[in-house]
């Protein structure tokens, strides 16, 4: 973690009794132990595991201390799905997402590697480098004032949203069982990534990509490391990436990566690394454990314990994808006129051209309406009114984009090891009274 004052300070943190990593701890502070054994996530009977021998770590302490990871410290609604309490990761009810365009900050999914590192905007930095002829410290108040500022309202979506259904194709060990709603939108402010780039003077040359460096520490990575992904350099250079400060017209959360995050619309919601402390412009991807290793879709025989970096295909674009809102699997509905609602999205800035609606389980299909798109890099909603009789209802919406592009059918055809990617046709069962 890089800190912007005048006396440098070095953090240390404890993973084996035999090993030591140092990632900037302030010299002095003494480290507070945490029996992860005891602090895993218990919600719906899980428990957070870590790689064999890794057991303890030392926890940032005094003013720039790991906040405790429960719902009510994160504001988030009480109704929300916790995967795990530690790291945080949770998902609201998609009865919420129903609710309007843009997602509050109290419903916006959280999805985590490590614990959420409280930085004051007075104590955060970042620093430019790489293939950059001037490489750059800049602190809050510099990013802040040095730079045109711009809004884009903009859909994040986990790369794991609807694992759920894959893992009724098959089991995925060691992997959160994301339902429906890791996906959620928001207005985001800050400056263009852009911007900054070109204050840098970067360089321009095929083959560069950006680099993002985060100081959460990730257990489960291999070996244990901070968090870090990137992008080509032409997405970077893209005017609707952000380095974000604001959410939805609010200082950013520290859940959702305050005082600073990458915004990368179009793209898997891994690559809008939160907490950023480091852009780097370099020849090829990061080799980051979650660039090189994680978030990649392998063959269906793949052990994730023996891969090898770069093996599989590295996600980045949004797949298209669409999902039904309401009704909710399960709920009870009223005969007579029902509404059925949903959204439709489609990967890097390409629209959603039409969604369909199905109540024979795809044997007949008819238009849903579409409805317009806060922006370019947002979902877009639609809804379908039909008459329903009592019985058994089964409802099925699948999407096409602006390509002709049409999702796949089953997610029996879509599961892999990581369970990323389902964007298998949406359905949903439900009783009409």
């Amino acid at each position: 973690m890089r800190i912007c004052d005048a006396e440098p300070k070095r953090w240390d943190l404890w993973w084996r009794p035999t090993e030591l990593r140092t990632i900037g701890m302030p010299s002095g502070t003494k480290p507070m132990p945490v029996d992860w054994r005891r602090r895993g996530a218990r919600r719906r009977g899980r428990a957070l595991k870590l790689p064999g021998g890794w057991t303890t770590t030392g926890v940032m302490a005094d003013d720039l201390s790991m906040a405790a990871d429960a719902t009510p410290e994160w504001g988030k609604r009480p109704d929300m799905i916790v995967h795990a309490d530690v790291p945080y990761n949770a998902e609201p009810p998609v009865t919420e997402l129903a609710g309007s365009d843009i997602t509050s900050a109290a419903a916006f999914y959280v999805r985590n590697h490590g614990r959420v590192p409280a930085i004051a905007p007075a104590q955060w930095c970042l620093t430019v480098g790489g293939c950059v002829g001037n490489p750059l410290t800049l602190t809050y108040e510099q990013l802040v004032s040095d730079f045109p500022q711009h809004s884009v309202v903009a859909t994040l979506a986990c790369a794991g949203n609807r694992r759920a259904e894959l893992l009724r194709v098959r089991s995925i060990p060691g992997k959160e069982p994301w339902q429906r709603g890791a996906i959620s939108t928001a207005q985001w402010r800050g400056v263009r990534l852009a911007d900054v780039l070109g204050a840098a003077r970067t360089h321009v040359q095929d083959g560069l990509h950006v680099a993002f460096e985060a100081p959460d520490v990730a257990s489960e990575a291999r070996p244990v490391q901070t968090y870090g992904g990137s992008i080509p350099l032409g997405k970077a250079m893209s005017a609707e990436v952000l380095l974000a400060w604001q959410m939805n017209s609010e200082p950013l959360p520290a859940a959702h990566g305050g005082p600073v995050r990458v915004v990368v619309p179009g793209y898997i919601g891994a690559r809008s690394v939160k907490w950023v402390s480091a852009v780097t412009v370099q020849p090829g991807p990061s080799e980051n454990y979650f660039q090189a290793l994680d978030y990649r879709i392998l063959p269906p025989e793949a052990d994730l314990r023996t891969t090898a970096a770069g093996e599989g295909i590295s996600l980045s674009t949004l797949a298209l994808n669409c999902d039904i809102l309401h009704p909710v699997d399960g709920a009870e509905v009223g005969a007579g006129a029902l509404a059925i609602r949903g959204y439709g999205i489609a990967g890097d800035g390409h629209g959603v051209a039409r969604v369909d609606v199905s109540l024979d389980r795809g044997r007949t299909w008819r238009q849903a309406e579409l409805h317009p798109a806060p922006s370019r890099w947002s979902w877009r909603p639609w809804s379908s009114i039909v008459e329903v009789e009592p019985g058994p209802l089964h409802v099925t919406a699948r999407a096409w984009d602006d390509t002709g592009a049409l999702q796949p059918q089953s997610p029996v055809s879509l599961w892999n090891p990581g369970g990323y990617g389902n964007n298998a046709w949406a359905s949903t069962a439900c009783t009409v009274r």
